[in-house]
């Protein structure tokens, strides 16, 4: 009869491998994403913003939120946000202004330009969406699956960062 231990270390091999290139996929596919915006954005001679740029306006969308609130609604890296709204800023895609009611808090919202390039991230996801559906690449309910999969793991990262275990 083969031990507990026994049984643990074999579960432990077979599901490292599939761990470990389901995390490399993710990245991969996050990367290809970017790259598919990017040729959007090109394609349509919209080069002067970035792909992370381009969906970070989609992100914003019609909201008036601060740079946290983006962060924490698109889980973007803290100074990665600030980097890029500032630099949307400058080029005329954002407007940054002071709360009313908390003078220390700046809120930001679209400008008519960042509007055009959210629209066009949008456009792009409708087109991509409706052709995964066209081909039978996959279904709805292969799509919740897959979120259902991803949630799971992020819950699980942000345990392992919360409670240190």
């Amino acid at each position: 009869m083969i031990g507990a231990e026994a049984v643990g270390a074999a579960k432990e091999t077979d599901l490292k491998p599939a761990f470990l290139e389901a995390v490399m996929l993710v990245e991969r596919v996050h990367r290809r994403f970017l790259d598919v915006v990017k040729d959007e954005l090109e394609r349509l001679k919209h080069v002067e913003v970035n792909a992370v740029q381009a969906v970070l306006l989609y992100n914003v969308g019609d909201a008036d939120l601060s740079a946290g609130e983006l962060k924490s609604r698109g889980y973007y890296l803290g100074s990665n946000v600030s980097y890029n709204v500032r630099k949307l800023t400058e080029a005329g895609y954002i407007v940054q202004e002071r709360c009313t009611r908390d003078r220390r808090s700046i809120r930001i919202r679209l400008t008519e330009r960042g509007r055009e390039i959210a629209a066009i991230v949008g456009n792009l996801y409708e087109r991509n969406a409706r052709t995964i559906g066209d081909v039978g690449l996959f279904g709805a309910s292969d799509l919740r699956q897959m979120t259902t999969a991803l949630q799971r793991l992020d819950r699980f990262w942000d345990d392992q960062i919360r409670y240190r275990l």
